[in-house]
């Protein structure tokens, strides 16, 4: 079961990460409403852990408008506030509500129960060029050809065709294959694309961006 962490206090995020983890859930975070926004347009979650008071705003406002647009992933909201028209109000649009503070425990218990649920939207094939990933089977092809790629290599490309031929970051390629204890300085990614590019084949596509990370361009560009 996978789960997006949106929490910008770093210690409480990376203590939910750790519990969440230690419950065998596979977990993604964010710090503000803009990077979760990204991981929920390239990702398929079972259930989103929302802070409701952000940088940018109100969770319960990008919640609601994810509904008004179709998107149905259980979402538990995590807040401060505990006036009942807060608890109408987050339940209206999320599916839970747990107010600060809370013990892991519980907070793990429900994040199960919603996933449980079920409602997250059926995985994307995306496609860029003629490279198309089957993200729910976890299956490539470029030009009809299957490609042979391991869990790393398909989230890395998995990134790189989401970014629709912009340049994506080292730092960013490393979160998402390695969920952040890698070091930027490690040339672990460096490895993988050497990989990655052979088994993409001619022509290439895939091509470095000195100093900033790796882009997907046209054999014409």
């Amino acid at each position: 079961m996978r789960v997006l962490v949106t929490e910008d206090d770093e210690n409480q995020r990376v203590a939910i990460e750790v519990s969440l983890r230690g419950a065998g859930f596979a977990v993604d975070v964010a710090a503000d409403l803009p990077d979760a926004d990204e991981f929920l347009h390239v990702n398929s979650y079972d259930c989103v852990v929302f802070d409701r008071t952000l940088p940018s705003g109100d969770a319960l406002r990008y919640v609601a408008g994810m509904r008004q647009s179709g998107r149905r992933v259980p979402v538990l909201f995590l807040t401060a506030r505990d006036g009942v028209d807060d608890r109408v109000d987050g339940l209206a649009w999320g599916d839970d509500y747990l107010v600060k503070p809370f013990e892991m425990a519980e907070l793990v218990v429900r994040v199960r129960s919603l996933c449980r649920r079920g409602g997250s939207a059926p995985a994307p094939v995306l496609r860029w060029h003629d490279i198309e990933l089957d993200t729910g089977r976890h299956e490539a092809r470029r030009g009809g050809r299957a490609l042979a790629l391991t869990t790393k290599e398909f989230q890395v490309l998995e990134r790189l065709v989401a970014a629709n031929g912009a340049q994506v970051r080292r730092t960013e390629l490393i979160a998402v294959a390695w969920d952040e204890i890698v070091p930027p300085s490690s040339n672990v990614l460096d490895v993988l694309v050497r990989q990655l590019r052979q088994k993409l084949g001619a022509p290439r596509i895939l091509h470095t961006v000195r100093g900033t990370g790796y882009v997907l361009k046209t054999p014409r560009e």
